[in-house]
């Protein structure tokens, strides 16, 4: 079968044929139609320091997709050939306090498709059955290949009630574009986007965001006073890693309020500890999906009306995967798309 793997210590991948994938009792193999780029196959792509570090050579990539199962190991049940379905990327050990106690997105021994183990950028890839999400009808193909990063974005979102608060989203990748669209859904009153990316920015107003900010142009403080926001924003979702995008967060957030961080440093960085102790703020990590709450919640909010579709910007066939890795380089384009049937 066909798929991208990392064929050489070195930037690049390289579409190839390999063995494909049999399944153990516990698993289905499911035959591929979409997946999307995400950031992380970018580290890949670029083989930074990160990537060296964990990527095994010859090992097939990505991990965000939709498809049809193809074939079910001998104890999967609940599942049948032709199902379509989508897949939970993080692989967890089953056994830790935490998975035991029903917590499975806190696994400390958690493994990744296409990080550790063979991924989904190719015509077929192997999942444990239990990591299997079937997709309803009404959830195509398209919008079932971004359910993983839908899955981010759901989780930081609805960290925190946004009914009725104004919310500052900083970053407007996908992820924060898809919150976006989220805390429009759920009824937040105002919703502010900053990002130093124009093409994105235009993507957040069309995702629900009421003002769309560059932040090297317009200061945070008089979007606040053209919203007629009386007191500071209530919520705050990082989502970009950047540094001076949490210190706005800081500067502009309400007493008593609540921030999600999802957005990933490059590195370490200092805090303004005085905002955070003297406004009484209350600060929340957040790393992948809750398993499978989240999911379910993504799903219902596409049954009742949420519409992510704007995110998604280009299509490319699989073996043209290097152009569409330079759309997400270039920094113009939402979700990715890589068609492999």
């Amino acid at each position: 079968m066909r798929a991208l793997i990392k064929a050489s210590d070195a930037p690049g991948l390289t579409l190839t044929e390999i063995e494909a994938p049999r399944p153990g009792p516990n698993d289905v193999v499911i035959d591929v139609v979409a997946t999307s780029i995400c950031g992380t196959d970018l580290h890949i792509f670029d083989w930074d320091s990160w990537a060296r570090r964990t990527i095994p050579i010859g090992m097939a990539v990505g991990h965000e997709f939709a498809g049809v199962i193809a074939e079910v190991g001998s104890e999967v049940t609940g599942l049948a050939v032709g199902d379509r379905v989508s897949a939970e990327g993080h692989i967890t050990c089953g056994h830790c306090r935490n998975c035991r106690a029903g917590r499975r997105h806190y696994c400390r021994n958690a493994q990744g498709i296409g990080v550790n183990r063979a991924g989904a950028f190719a015509d077929q890839v192997a999942v444990p059955a239990v990591n299997v999400f079937p997709l309803p009808d009404d959830v195509d193909d398209q919008i079932g290949a971004i359910l993983d990063p839908l899955g981010n974005a759901t989780h930081t979102a609805l960290s925190f009630d946004l009914v009725g608060e104004d919310v500052l989203i900083t970053g407007a990748g996908p992820i924060g574009l898809m919150a976006t669209a989220i805390a429009r859904h759920v009824g937040a009153r105002y919703i502010v986007v900053t990002d130093v990316n124009d093409f994105r920015l235009a993507l957040a107003e069309k995702m629900g965001a009421d003002r769309a900010v560059h932040v090297r142009e317009s200061p945070l403080e008089t979007v606040e006073h053209e919203l007629g926001m009386v007191e500071a924003f209530d919520v705050g979702l990082e989502m970009s890693g950047a540094p001076s995008a949490l210190s706005d967060i800081l500067r502009t957030i309400n007493h008593g309020a609540n921030i999600a961080l999802l957005g990933i440093p490059s590195g370490p960085f200092e805090i303004d500890w005085n905002q955070v102790i003297f406004k009484g703020l209350t600060l929340k990590g957040v790393y992948g999906r809750r398993m499978f709450e989240t999911w379910y919640k993504m799903t219902s909010m596409l049954h009742s009306g949420l519409d992510i579709r704007p995110v998604i910007t280009h299509h490319f066939p699989a073996d043209q995967f290097e152009e569409a890795f330079e759309a997400v380089r270039g920094g113009r384009a939402g979700k990715v798309i890589l068609d492999w049937q």
